[in-house]
């Protein structure tokens, strides 16, 4: 991808307001790139780099689908839906997750994703899928199973070298680290992280067109019920694609627009991606009122006392 030099724009501001007046404040740092990698609007810094979490899941679940995984066994593209998915720990979803362990013959014992607090099982885990996935390719490539969360293994290896590809940079290069769930995940920046989101939508890559049809068709595997990246893909009628992830990382991209958007709330706050999210796509023009009416009803005015404002916007880089 191209890389041209670093550019500062102002930050967006995300405030709580109170009846009115500023009680908390969240400084929001964002980019949109084109799927060839350029830079062409911010705020914030350009260089910034975060973590990627759970906003990886598209690209972890790229590496299952051109294995021949999905075919192999006969998965759906539900089971590829949950796989991209942060999901709730619901009976629905994790049914979908145990779906994918029945079919290639592997017990949800295998499972090295946590159970969660006051859960009965791993299955539960919003990364489960993720996991299952990764199992699955193990499954199929004849791989082994017990360590297949380490960097050397060859599930592994064929995540960060599908992303290589996509980003034209050498999978070595890749700075990484242990996401909450044990899996790798990547300190990426925002740029390559837009850009990753802009070649999900850009409809040029088949394996890729099979992600988005699973996502948008699914929405209610990826996040649940009340979840922001469910409510968007929805309400669009999946034309956004939508993935949320972990310490204010959000990430999006509109089918067939060939641009890509990632933001990074810098304390981590949850409420203000939600919020910095929706006042981007408005400037994008990607969400019309009754959407934007919709998400704002229940992501910005938070309460009868409490709403969120956001100052600032994103500039032509």
């Amino acid at each position: 991808m191209t890389r041209g030099k670093l550019t500062r724009a102002a930050d967006i501001e995300i405030r709580l307001l109170r009846e009115g007046l500023v009680e908390s404040t969240h400084m929001v740092q964002a980019v949109a790139c084109d799927d060839r990698g350029r830079l062409l609007m911010l705020a914030g810094d350009s260089g910034i780099s975060s973590f990627a979490r759970s906003a990886l899941k598209p690209f972890q679940a790229l590496a299952v689908v051109a294995s021949g995984t999905l075919d192999h066994f006969g998965l759906s593209n539900r089971d590829l839906a949950i796989m991209c998915s942060s999901h709730q720990g619901d009976i629905a979803q994790a049914r979908q997750v145990f779906n994918i362990l029945w079919h290639c013959g592997i017990e949800p014992s295998a499972l090295q994703c946590p159970i969660p607090q006051g859960k009965s099982s791993a299955l539960q885990h919003n990364c489960s899928g993720k996991h299952a996935g990764m199992l699955a390719m193990c499954r199929h490539g004849n791989w082994s199973i017990g360590d297949y969360l380490q960097y050397s293994h060859p599930a592994q290896q064929a995540v960060s070298s599908v992303i290589g590809e996509l980003l034209g940079i050498p999978a070595q290069e890749f700075v990484v680290a242990r996401d909450d769930c044990g899996a790798p995940t990547y300190l990426m920046p925002l740029q390559e992280l837009a850009t990753l989101f802009a070649k999900l939508t850009s409809g040029d890559n088949l394996q890729l067109e099979r992600i988005v049809r699973a996502m948008t068709g699914y929405p209610e595997l990826i996040s649940g019920h009340g979840g922001f990246d469910t409510d968007l893909m929805r309400l669009t009628g999946g034309e956004i694609v939508s993935k949320a992830g972990a310490e204010g990382m959000q990430c999006m991209g509109r089918v067939g627009e060939r641009l890509g958007v990632a933001i990074k709330v810098t304390d981590g706050a949850k409420r203000a991606k939600y919020a910095a999210a929706i006042h981007i796509l408005k400037q994008l023009g990607w969400i019309g009122p009754d959407v934007s009416e919709a998400l704002e009803e229940k992501y910005v005015q938070l309460n009868a006392f409490k709403r969120l404002e956001a100052i600032g916007e994103l500039k032509i880089a």
